[in-house]
């Protein structure tokens, strides 16, 4: 069902995180749910994925995950602040010790000068205080191209940021 990059990566995080008695949840946006459908493909994940947030509104993510209307307001549903407000909410409302947060434009519409089609801000964080966050311009390659992009940064972002896990 998935490239064999991704599945291959999802095979690894579970492996590793099922090795290590670590969970993950997901908080997504422009994905839709796909992180955790990349990493549910994978036999044994449910010793390992929690839970995903699929939270495409901003009354989802203020719901859901706790983002703060004020972010919301001041920098967009697609910033910086708002991915690492989503990936605490994930790891707060959930037993998961890590968890992995996207927002983004994957298109074709609803870009602009500032936030073009193609951004996705992501985050990864821990329990442990870690916390990750990357700006990606994927640009305009087309809806699918930019989530299966963005499921790609998102489980690099999971692998280094378990590796902060004692």
């Amino acid at each position: 069902m998935w490239p064999n990059d991704i599945q291959a990566t999802a095979g690894k995080i579970i492996a590793d995180f099922t090795a290590r008695g670590l969970k993950v949840a997901t908080a997504e946006s422009c994905t839709g749910g796909l992180i955790a459908g990349a990493l549910t493909e994978i036999a044994g994940s449910s010793a390992v994925v929690d839970r995903g947030f699929v939270t495409y509104s901003n009354d989802a993510k203020i719901q859901m995950l706790g983002v703060d209307p004020a972010t919301l307001a001041a920098h967009g549903a697609v910033s910086r602040q708002t991915a690492i407000e989503m990936a605490h909410g994930a790891v707060a409302r959930s037993e998961a010790d890590f968890a992995v947060a996207v927002t983004g434009i994957a298109g074709p519409g609803g870009g602009s000068t500032e936030k073009p089609v193609g951004l996705v801000h992501l985050s990864a964080t821990g329990r442990n205080g870690t916390a990750l966050h990357r700006e990606m311009r994927y640009g305009d390659i087309g809806r699918d191209a930019v989530r299966l992009a963005t499921i790609r940064t998102a489980l690099e972002m999971l692998t280094e940021v378990a590796q902060t896990a004692v």
